[in-house]
């Protein structure tokens, strides 16, 4: 066992190495929580080695585990740090959860399907990830009753920025989400005293957000 972690540790390295600090991920916090979050923990046992390669990884029912890279520049936008009180919609298989655990003060995320919302919030418990609480539902809505938050994370696309959402972010928040339906961009939306400002970096593809924002359509 000591022998396989030592493995795994090593494949992290190399990831951190060769996918995010080559690709211009800067952020120490950052590059620090993908170094330490066991990420081949979150997967399926029977596709653990295939953990830390460069693509997005499938988790079950359809969803996938991000590019590490996706994760690591979607975190660095967020600009959180250890006094943030962070939304994420999307748990999935809780490691973006995890990484952000490591870099922020509280995350209060939300997952609609409900056998991965009981997954994540199973291992998350068993590795210790606190200060990370799991609500199974529809993200749609946000979390009104945890809100406002300093940084909110989406890891579904949703063909338009909900706009619960953008009601929970705090003044001075960022946001960093897809959107889009077949073509995807991130988006990274900072809320000022002035209004939103919303700025597109990167074409992306992501899973379709579900549930009440397919209704609104």
């Amino acid at each position: 066992m000591q022998e396989q972690n030592s493995d795994y540790e090593a494949l992290r390295h190399t990831m951190v190495k060769n996918q995010i600090i080559a690709r211009g991920v800067k952020d120490r916090t950052v590059l620090n929580a993908m170094m330490k979050v066991p990420r081949h923990l979150f997967m399926p046992e029977s596709n653990a080695r295939q953990a830390y390669a460069d693509e997005p990884q499938p988790i079950g029912k359809g969803q996938t585990i991000s590019q590490p890279y996706i994760v690591a520049f979607m975190t660095e936008q967020l600009q959180a740090n250890k006094n943030s009180r962070v939304l994420e919609i999307g748990t999935g298989s809780g490691y973006q959860a995890a990484v952000l655990s490591a870099i922020v003060d509280s995350v209060f995320t939300i997952e609609i399907i409900p056998e991965l919302a009981a997954k994540a919030k199973k291992i998350l418990h068993e590795l210790h990830y606190d200060n990370v609480v799991v609500r199974q539902g529809d993200g749609y809505n946000g979390w009104p009753e945890k809100a406002p938050f300093d940084a909110i994370i989406v890891t579904a696309a949703p063909p338009n920025i909900p706009q619960p959402l953008l009601q929970q972010l705090k003044i001075g928040g960022r946001m960093v989400l897809p959107v889009g339906e077949y073509l995807q961009e991130l988006v990274i939306v900072k809320k000022s005293d002035s209004g939103i400002d919303m700025e597109s970096v990167l074409p992306v593809r992501f899973v379709p957000m579900t549930g009440k924002i397919q209704k609104k359509e």
